[in-house]
């Protein structure tokens, strides 16, 4: 396979389970068009039945395909906008992930809601600009934010695989990534992984930051040894691999796209520190506490976090201890 992107490896994805299993079915705004690109040749190739073109009304769509996998179907639900979650987190909460507990296991709504934007993307102002992976895991849905094109293929296929309800965030930042990839596969949830071996220091990056991270940490290099972990799937998460990382290290940075008030940074750090002793005092790297990002490009680069704020924590924290 040549190089292959973010965005058509979701593509990809879709196409092959499509393919694989005739009760997979693409629902959402404007996906005929695929106005996310995401959704590109779909139609052409399965038929309108297959993947359908919704009113205006997430909760309509997203009830609508609650209904369709009780009644046998694989829906993905694509939301153009991750703030349109907030619309809908009833559907998804309340409702899909809570059948099996409600019917005694009798019943399941195996709906992906498959989520393209947001992280890193720039002046779409406050109501446009949520991350809200956070409320997901909380919730306890399972959820995963993909850093690569070959994860973004592999945790797709495997969301729309699982009877459950699966979240799948798909940052903006990485939309565009290319990669090779030879051999797409399924990836397994909730196992994380290791994007860069190190000694010094583990930094837990979510999304597309984890490419922030490895540019950091070759940054780095000549004044520490850097290991970037990559949780990939964020409810379940992958506990027993982070604590390895961070056992060897004894150090501990996180950066996430999330608001700092209980956001999954500071959920990563109570856990860790709760199973491991470390040398230093861990750091996160978020949004600001209760941020609304701005229109203005360069007021919402300022307060999304980044290289130069990753590059301070670790810093800071390997000078500590």
């Amino acid at each position: 396979m040549p190089r292959l992107s973010y965005r058509r490896a979701l593509t990809r994805a879709l196409a092959d389970e499509m393919t694989r299993d005739e009760s997979v079915v693409v629902l959402g705004e404007d996906i005929r068009v695929a106005a996310a690109n995401v959704t590109t040749g779909l139609l052409k190739k399965f038929g309108p039945e297959r993947v359908r073109d919704t009113p205006l009304s997430e909760q309509a769509f997203t009830s609508f395909a609650t209904g369709a996998a009780l009644a046998g179907a694989r829906p993905v639900v694509e939301f153009q906008i991750p703030s349109l979650l907030f619309l809908v987190f009833e559907q998804i909460v309340n409702h899909a992930h809570k059948f099996p507990l409600m019917t005694g296991g009798q019943c399941a709504a195996p709906v992906t809601y498959l989520v393209p934007g947001s992280g890193s993307r720039t002046g779409w102002a406050g109501q446009h600009s949520d991350h809200p992976y956070a409320l997901f895991a909380h919730a306890g849905v399972t959820t995963v934010v993909p850093a690569t094109p070959a994860d973004a293929y592999g945790l797709l296929v495997s969301a729309i695989r699982c009877d459950d309800p699966v979240v799948v965030f798909a940052p903006a930042g990485a939309l565009e990534l290319r990669e090779d990839v030879t051999d797409p596969a399924p990836v397994p949830l909730g196992r994380g992984v290791v994007r860069r071996p190190g000694d010094d220091v583990t930094v837990v990056a979510v999304g597309h930051l984890v490419h922030d991270a490895l540019a950091v940490a070759d940054d780095l290099a000549d004044q520490a040894s850097v290991e970037v972990f990559d949780p990939r799937t964020v409810y379940p998460f992958d506990w027993d691999g982070l604590v390895e990382s961070v056992r060897r290290t004894g150090r501990l940075v996180v950066v996430d796209d999330g608001n700092r008030s209980c956001g999954i940074a500071g959920e990563i750090i109570a856990t860790v520190v709760e199973r491991v002793r470390l040398a230093a005092p861990p750091r996160r790297v978020t949004r600001p506490d209760g941020a609304v990002l701005p229109f203005a490009p360069a007021l919402d680069r300022a307060v999304q976090p980044g290289r130069d704020q990753l590059t301070a924590a670790i810093q800071l924290t390997l000078k500590d201890g």
